[in-house]
């Protein structure tokens, strides 16, 4: 190879399968498969991996005595074979002759026992009484093959798709389908015959038997396919009532249409019905984002479809409502459906009222609690302005004017539009570059701002190492961002972990002297809700506190007069027991930490006492 030749392609790592497959292809020798065409095919193509083959196969002796077969005039069931090349179990040399097939011939394969079922390791268990040591002659007739779609993992739903359909959206529960139908069994005969009225059901509802039900959720509509059902999967529905005796079932299926049905909690309380089909793709073309939205709607109560409570054709003058998504301008449960709707689709929607009008300005003539229906029209949307070409000063402006709507719905108390609206700006400015020194000043100040923004969110939400981890995001640029350390040290403070809220708050003081009043305060607040937090635990275990012989008891010093010293709130450190004036711990560490002593005879009986107790967070008792 001269240096100028380009290296060699790295080779292409094979699959486990693929590596089974050649591994197992060693134990072919010469003579042990040798094939025979009796009737040639038509056409040069053979079937691949993936390949669906439907055939016929009789098995004889070496002296022409039938053993096994699929026919009917040779003792069989007259139900054709079915496998699927690199998925299913089969015999060696049905693995390595099938593939060399064309459709409609008819070949004899001659294979040496460890070809087929006295193979070491054999996938597949031969009948009883089987020859499986002889040597044997497989006539195959090759039906047909074509590329499946394995719909289950055990082959037990597979389909063959005979027009393609149109989008690429697919039906699934509780989704609503018109599909033309007929079945036949395996070997043919027509047990459901085509009617001139398409068949109506609702997948999920048991109106069909449960593997046509999956065929059909990956099926697009006006698409046509052959699904095929073993017995698995074919479960009683109105559609096929009498399924006794049926080993598979072959569905010739049209998908018609189908209307989607969306649960949108998961639990049947918020439930979209698209009644009239959008323009464009689903997902693709609808308002996942925040976009201004153009719609006409009609509330009424559920309970009573005559009450309309609202109608944007007859009390907005006919003019469409728009309002910005993300925004908490409509109710969550209005908004969320309307974000799934494609341009000029018309839905119904079913709401609980707690997605309604409980969280939200409830009109005057809908009760307290009630679920509502809304009949709504996604006329347009326009999504955000693209910052592509835009100048840093305008971007800034954009920018401000998200930051300004996530600061008016966190003072609305709705945390979680707010967060949603400061990190799509975060993600946004992953593609800002500021081009000089002043620009990166400000960018690097309103990045800072956000990530603040969020973690006083976090902080409203009660999830206080999330916001604890979005300050750190301010602090690994800058250590002593003096807002940073006072956010942070309330996160830690109301999560529990109070060294840690002390040392920021002390830590503010030495970056900025000007921030000394705010850090006094948070430290007057942390030292009280320590104390509450005490007074709390030593109310909750008054009870296993009382000094009794052979009992637990709180250790404190023993005053002259009997009382003891634990009344005052502090914490008993070592310097209390050994009079030594020194402390192991500070006060702080004191309080989340057992002290070395000789256990007494309790913990000597129960040593694992002082584990239980330390898990219930009494770590300022002792066993005596």
């Amino acid at each position: 190879m001269s240096h100028d030749d380009p290296p060699p392609a790295p080779a292409k790592k094979k699959s486990p399968a693929e590596e089974a497959a050649e591994k197992r292809r060693e134990k072919l020798t010469p003579g042990s498969l040798m094939k025979a065409v009796i009737r040639s095919g038509r056409g040069d193509a053979t079937p691949a991996d993936g390949d669906q083959v439907i055939l016929h196969c009789t098995i004889r002796t070496m002296e022409g005595i039938v053993v096994n077969s699929t026919r009917r005039e040779h003792g069989g069931k007259g139900i054709p074979l079915r496998f699927v090349l690199g998925k299913s179990k089969m015999i060696l040399g049905f693995a390595e002759g099938f593939p060399t097939m064309l459709k409609g011939e008819i070949a004899m394969f001659k294979m040496e026992p460890k070809i087929h079922y006295a193979e070491d390791d054999c996938p597949v268990t031969p009948p009883d009484g089987f020859p499986k040591d002889d040597e044997l002659q497989f006539e195959v007739e090759m039906l047909d093959f074509f590329k499946a779609k394995v719909v289950t993992e055990d082959l037990g739903v597979v389909k063959k798709i005979v027009d393609e359909g149109k989008g690429w959206e697919t039906p699934r529960e509780p989704y609503e389908v018109t599909a033309r139908i007929t079945a036949r069994t395996a070997d043919g005969k027509e047990i459901l015959p085509s009617k001139e009225v398409p068949y109506f059901f609702t997948l999920g509802k048991s109106e069909a038997p449960k593997g046509l039900e999956m065929g059909i959720g990956t099926m697009a509509r006006k698409e046509k396919a052959t699904i095929y059902v073993t017995s698995t999967y074919l479960t009683e529905s109105s559609v096929m009532p009498q399924l006794e005796g049926l080993e598979e079932v072959h569905f010739e299926v049209e998908l018609v249409q189908f209307t989607q049905v969306r649960d949108m909690l998961g639990d049947g309380r918020l439930i979209k019905r698209r009644v009239v089909d959008g323009s464009g793709e689903f997902p693709m073309d609808c308002p996942l984002h925040d976009s201004l939205l153009r719609v006409h709607y009609k509330g009424m109560l559920l309970d009573e479809p005559k009450s309309v409570f609202y109608d944007t054709q007859i009390d907005n003058d006919g003019e469409p409502l728009e309002f910005c998504s993300g925004e908490g301008l409509v109710p969550e449960g209005f908004e969320m459906c309307v974000r799934l709707m494609l341009p000029g689709e018309k839905s119904i929607v079913t709401c609980p009222p707690d997605f309604a009008y409980d969280k939200f300005p409830r009109p005057a003539n809908v009760p307290e609690g009630a679920h509502v229906r809304w009949e709504i029209e996604l006329l347009g949307f326009e999504v955000p302005k693209d910052w592509t070409g835009l100048t840093f000063k305008e971007i800034m402006e954009e920018a401000d004017k998200i930051k300004n709507t996530g600061n008016r719905l966190f003072k609305e108390g709705k945390f979680e539009l707010a967060k949603a609206k400061y990190e799509k700006l975060l993600r946004e400015y992953n593609h800002v570059h500021p081009q000089d020194d002043e620009e990166g000043k400000i960018f690097a100040n309103s990045r800072s701002s956000l990530h603040l923004n969020v973690a006083a969110c976090y902080q409203k939400m009660g999830e206080y190492r999330k916001s604890i981890e979005a300050c750190n995001k301010v602090l690994d640029a800058n250590p002593v961002h003096v807002k940073a350390l006072y956010r942070r040290g309330m996160s830690y403070m109301l999560g529990g972990d109070f060294d840690d809220a002390k040392n920021d708050f002390e830590k503010m003081v030495t970056v900025e002297k000007s921030s000394e009043p705010d850090a006094t305060a948070a430290l007057v607040k942390l030292k009280q809700k320590e104390q509450e937090i005490e007074k709390k635990a030593r109310k909750q275990f008054k009870g296993l506190f009382d000094k009794k012989p052979g009992e637990i008891s709180e250790v404190g010093v023993e005053s002259k007069n009997g009382g003891d010293t634990a009344g005052s709130g502090e914490a008993v450190t070592s310097r209390d027991r050994d009079g030594s004036g020194k402390s192991s711990l500070p006060s702080a560490e004191s309080d989340h930490a057992f002290d070395e002593e000789r256990p007494g005879l309790i913990g000597r009986i129960w040593p694992s006492a002082r584990r239980i107790f330390s898990s219930l967070g009494l770590n300022r008792c002792t066993i005596l």
